[in-house]
């Protein structure tokens, strides 16, 4: 009987699930946000606050356990006399990036605008300026898409239901947690977010998994109710168009545009935190680092080469997803120059063979221990990564191939159909290039 009541109670909540997902109807201006995001195919993100001053990542008020009194004295410390917006912005647009995620409120709960709802915040240090608005200026003036991200969980304030939490638990928080004040106080915010700075291309939250025992179990179900159906409407009147996102490395929920992967691309699970259902019907985003950190942390060198970053780019594209590369400026406000250097090596390569990853969708096939494919109007980039055994490959094309060509040169390569329909390039006459080898098939 238990077992059959058990049965009962999941089928109910699938059913439930669906039911809700059919209650959203996506406005055309969302639809058409999301085509756009999807041939986006690669972004910058930004994670950056006080924190950087401690130079020991994002994570670094939990990971120390800094209490709320303590770590507010870095309202004295930080001051970001070199932070300069059009620098940011052109940094990205130079790497080719298309839209620019930028951390509005991390987890420590600074916020990096004159927002009226907190006293922490960036306007009340010796900076006092107000960091969101000159970007968003800047990305308006630069043609740079700004999203933003913002956190759910807080490990400073005491209404957050940090009880139930399992980070944040060494901040010295003793007053009982008030879950209405603080889902309110979010509200507050992200209405000051999306009525004040402009149009915002997506609302990437970040925190549900706070609430969970564990990033295993992808049936848990949440400590707390996070009202996500008022908060996800509430995004989506005050601007149509924006898109949300929720890292909570489940299957996306009703309401959510676009699905995210942290640290892993879609359908891998490499660390642990990824092993959800792939959507195939939202547009797809994997967050990754440069680094090991994401935001500033000066020990640090563990940094991706620029042969492993675009391989991340080429197969996130095959995937059918973008990439959201992040960036961990310094507290100073300029972005590393390892991090530059690299950006800039990324955008030489995108700016000649960026037809290959824009607009373009997943290929046929997942990507392979050889690379992957991306296609669009009639032609299949195949992108070798690493040179194949045997120097040929094989495929089950969609469509009947007429030529099969060097992206760089045109020059022809020799392939042959089997009886059975298979093509196999040779490609011992290919020349192979130092990050990625694409060839035409069309």
């Amino acid at each position: 009987m238990m077992k059959r009541n058990l049965i009962l109670i999941g089928c109910m909540l699938i059913f439930n699930s669906l039911i809700a997902q059919e209650l959203y109807t996506p406005t055309p201006e969302n639809l058409e946000a999301r085509r756009w995001f999807e041939q986006a195919r690669f972004g910058m993100f930004i994670h950056w606050g006080a924190s950087s001053v401690l130079g020991h990542g994002e994570w670094v008020m939990n990971s120390r356990n800094i209490r709320v009194e303590e770590y507010r004295r870095l309202l004295n410390f930080f001051n970001p006399i070199d932070f300069d917006a059009a620098v940011w912005v052109r940094t990205a647009k130079n790497a080719g990036m298309k839209y620019i995620t930028f951390t509005s409120r991390h987890h420590d709960s600074f916020s990096n605008w004159d927002t009226q709802q907190s006293d922490w915040k960036i306007t009340n240090t010796h900076f006092k300026r107000d960091v969101l608005k000159e970007l968003a200026q800047e990305c308006e003036k630069q043609e740079m898409k700004l999203s933003l991200y913002y956190s759910t969980l807080d490990w400073f304030r005491s209404d957050y239901p940090y009880e139930t939490g399992r980070t944040g638990k060494g901040a010295g928080r003793t007053q009982p947690s008030d879950w209405e004040s603080y889902f309110a106080f979010m509200k507050a915010q992200l209405t000051e977010l999306l009525t004040q700075y402009g149009p915002i291309a997506c609302i990437w939250l970040d925190g549900h998994w706070d609430q969970l025992d564990n990033d295993t179990d992808k049936e848990a179900n949440s400590k707390i109710d996070w009202h996500y159906n008022e908060l996800y409407a509430l995004i989506h009147q005050l601007q149509p168009h924006c898109l949300i996102g929720n890292n909570h490395h489940l299957t996306p929920f009703p309401g959510e545009d676009i699905q995210i992967f942290e640290q892993d691309l879609p359908g891998e699970n490499t660390i642990g935190l990824s092993g959800q259902t792939v959507s195939d019907r939202l547009p797809l985003e994997t967050c990754a680092t440069i680094g090991s950190a994401w935001g500033y942390n000066m020990t640090d060198r563990a940094h991706k080469s620029v042969k492993e970053l675009i391989h991340l780019l080429v197969r996130a594209a095959a995937y059918n997803g973008n990439l959201l590369l992040n960036v961990g400026p310094m507290p100073n406000g300029e972005i590393q120059p390892e991090f530059v250097s690299r950006l800039e090596k990324i955008g030489a390569w995108m700016k000649k063979y960026g037809e290959t990853i824009y607009g373009t969708q997943g290929g046929f096939i997942k990507p392979q221990e050889w690379g992957g494919i991306t296609q669009k109007e009639g032609k299949y980039y195949i992108h070798i990564l690493s040179r194949p055994q045997g120097d040929a490959l094989l495929f089950n094309f969609p469509t009947n191939v007429r030529e099969v060509t060097v992206f760089d040169t045109g020059q022809k390569l020799s392939w042959v159909r089997t009886k059975n329909g298979l093509t196999v390039i040779d490609l011992s006459d290919c020349p192979f290039q130092e990050y990625d080898t694409i060839i035409v098939a069309k």
